[in-house]
């Protein structure tokens, strides 16, 4: 072959390397993870994802959207594996062959957050739809994530038990935005808002909300993982979604969830294993409490 074809050639051959076969070993050392924004907002993820990179010789890069959209990208391939917290919507994803290897990872709960005055008696309420009911009747202003997140469900489902659509109210914001971003936004407006625990924490300086509802039931909040199924993306990095999926579940992802403690407070409660109850005995924390029940 003369140089003049070589070099036609080269840059053929070139392509084909950079667009097909080689593309998942160049990719191999990145993980691509889609999660509700929570486990970003609250620093969570940057506290334990190091030391999974460090671990296992990967980069995770993390796409922070609400539950719907993280498992809207897992579905197109997007992503590698999904980090979100609408159960529901996970046995779905898996049930219609998007996703496999689903397990438990941690959990939460929800509050309801509003000004100290609170203007709606909220504080004075029995359980979390009677809370919301005394905003509606009160007219006073809430701020709603309004993005198909996990959050956003939960609280769209607690507007359905009441048979009171609060959609389109003058009093209600739908948002269409993260839950830090909300938090932020409630703050300003001095208005009442449904939030994760963690993100509360996380904000609560900034906001000047405090909690005014917690401890029901209804308000538990659990956190599943998803690998992508390499059936419908084989170019997806499966064997870097089953190694996350088996830290987060396994002894390390485990005790690195439990030590993560801003200012003291323990925000995530690793889910029961195959053997046992969740890591800590359950006490009077009402997300313990929840979970002993519901678990």
């Amino acid at each position: 072959m003369d140089r003049r074809s070589l070099r036609l050639l080269l840059p053929l051959h070139l392509g084909c390397l950079l667009s097909g076969s080689w593309l998942p070993v160049l990719a191999a050392d990145v993980l691509r993870l889609a999660t509700t924004t929570s486990t970003d907002n609250s620093g969570l993820l940057r506290a334990i994802l190091p030391q999974f990179e460090r671990q296992h010789g990967m980069r995770g890069h993390v796409i922070a959207v609400g539950s719907g959209k993280a498992l809207k990208l897992a579905q197109n391939g997007d992503v590698d594996v999904v980090l979100v917290h609408d159960r529901r919507a996970d046995d779905a994803f898996v049930a219609a062959g998007y996703g496999v290897e689903r397990r438990d990872v941690m959990y939460n709960d929800f509050v309801l957050l509003g000004p100290r005055s609170d203007p709606a008696g909220v504080g004075r309420s029995g359980d979390v739809l009677d809370a919301l009911r005394r905003i509606a009747d009160s007219q006073t202003r809430f701020a709603s994530r309004g993005d198909d997140s996990g959050t956003d469900r939960v609280e769209e489902s607690y507007w359905q038990l009441l048979a009171m659509p609060a959609s389109g109210r003058p009093w209600y914001i739908s948002a269409g935005l993260g839950m830090g971003e909300v938090l932020m936004m409630a703050g300003e407006m001095q208005a009442s808002t449904l939030s994760d625990r963690a993100t509360h924490a996380t904000y609560s300086g900034r906001t000047g909300l405090e909690i005014v509802f917690q401890g029901d039931r209804r308000m538990f909040n659990p956190y599943g993982v998803i690998a992508v199924n390499p059936r419908n993306h084989p170019l997806v990095n499966h064997a870097g979604a089953l190694a996350l999926i088996d830290w987060l579940t396994g002894p390390a992802g485990r005790s690195a969830i439990s030590a993560f403690r801003p200012q003291g407070e323990q925000l995530f409660f690793v889910a029961a294993g195959n053997c046992g109850a969740p890591l800590g005995t359950p006490g009077s924390h009402p997300v313990r409490l929840a979970a002993a029940r519901l678990w």
